[in-house]
C-alpha cells in the first residue's frame, strides 16, 4: 500500500475504534491473524481481543475522543501520536466510575499488510491516567533515605 493509503487506514483505525467506539470495524480493518503485542490480561487474543479492548475503553469513557496530531509511515509500519480525552463514567479495568475528566497522550504502532492491520503496539501515559482517576497520589514518591 502507498504511504497515503496507510495513513488513511490509520486515521480510520482512530476514528472507528477510539472516537466512534465501533468494535465491528475490526472485521474490516484488522487481519484475521492480528496480534496485539500488549494485550491486557483477561482479553482474548486476536481480533476479538481488540473488540473487547474498544468496548472496555468505551464503557469506561463513553465520551472518549482521540485527537491524532501525527501519523508517520515507514513502509508497512505506521505510527500515530494521539491525545485522549474523556470522562470516567463507567467501570474501566476494575476501576469504579469516578466522574473525573481525563487527558492523556499516547503512541500507537501498527503493521499493515494487504490493506489490514496485522500487529499492534501502544504506549499511553498510564501513570497520568491512574493519577487523574485518583488511583495513585499526585505527590511524587519520597526520595530514598541513606541506610
Amino acid at each position: 500500500m502507498s504511504v497515503e493509503a496507510n495513513k488513511a487506514l490509520m486515521r480510520r483505525f482512530y476514528e472507528e475504534f477510539w472516537c466512534k467506539g465501533n468494535p465491528d470495524a475490526v472485521d474490516e480493518l484488522v487481519a484475521p491473524d492480528f496480534t496485539d503485542h500488549q494485550l491486557p490480561p483477561g482479553l482474548q487474543p486476536g481480533p476479538e481481543g481488540l473488540k473487547q479492548l474498544v468496548r472496555e475503553w468505551r464503557t469506561g469513557f463513553p465520551d472518549m475522543h482521540e485527537t491524532v496530531d501525527m501519523i508517520l509511515v515507514d513502509g508497512e509500519m505506521v505510527t500515530g501520536r494521539f491525545i485522549l480525552t474523556g470522562t470516567h463514567q463507567g467501570p474501566f479495568f476494575g476501576i469504579a466510575p469516578t466522574g473525573r475528566k481525563v487527558r492523556i497522550t499516547g503512541i500507537d504502532l501498527v503493521r499493515i499488510r494487504d490493506g489490514r492491520i496485522t500487529d499492534f503496539w501502544y504506549s499511553e501515559d498510564q501513570l497520568s491516567l491512574l493519577r487523574q482517576l485518583g488511583q495513585i497520589p499526585d505527590e511524587p514518591m519520597p526520595s530514598p533515605q541513606p541506610v
